[in-house]
């Protein structure tokens, strides 16, 4: 929808179910994953994700933006909840890790020719570098790990161990990428 008018609680709420429903069957499905099965996990009509996204583009860039959006998040509220910030970072380098896995379920749409998906990978780095060297900073700060991490290579290196994932059923990322955050101390 083009209406720049904020959106009523209720169908922000609905949009987010919405979008949480498609990431989990695009993860296991695929992007070219029936619209009819989507609706099901969210529990509306076909019609309704149509009416919000009138393409199959416009709920793969939603998906992706929501999952950013997330993520990024997730960063100051686990800081200010986690006991210390390297913990926070590890809990964030989960739930990044299940960005990605995401992410790679929307590889094949985001790697078509759609203008609107080129930007995509910008807004990425955008929203997600600052919250990982926010993280990085105040394991620092506390002593936890030495100073000079960088946030792009440490995000770059999470998801490079997430590459395999999806082909073998023995890799298992998490364990891998809990073991590289692990290593920074």
């Amino acid at each position: 929808m083009n209406d720049n008018r904020p959106k009523r609680a209720d169908a922000r709420r609905n949009e987010e179910t919405l979008l949480d429903a498609a990431a989990a069957i695009f993860v296991t499905s695929g992007v070219e994953a029936p619209v009819r099965d989507i609706a099901a996990k969210a529990g509306v009509g076909t019609g309704t994700i149509y009416r919000h996204f009138p393409t199959r583009a416009d709920l793969v860039i939603a998906v992706y933006r929501h999952q950013v959006e997330g993520c990024a998040a997730a960063g100051p509220a686990l800081l200010a909840s986690e006991p210390s910030p390297h913990a926070a970072l590890g809990r964030w380098a989960d739930q990044f890790v299940d960005f990605l896995v995401t992410k790679h379920g929307l590889a094949a749409a985001l790697r078509s020719d759609n203008a609107q998906f080129d930007t995509l990978h910008a807004y990425f780095l955008d929203r997600l570098v600052p919250v990982c060297a926010q993280l990085l900073d105040a394991a620092t700060t506390a002593g936890e790990i030495p100073a000079g991490q960088d946030a792009y290579e440490l995000m770059r290196g999470i998801g490079n161990l997430c590459i395999g994932a999806d082909n073998d059923p023995r890799y298992d990322a998490r364990r891998l990428v809990s073991l590289l955050i692990a290593g920074l101390r």
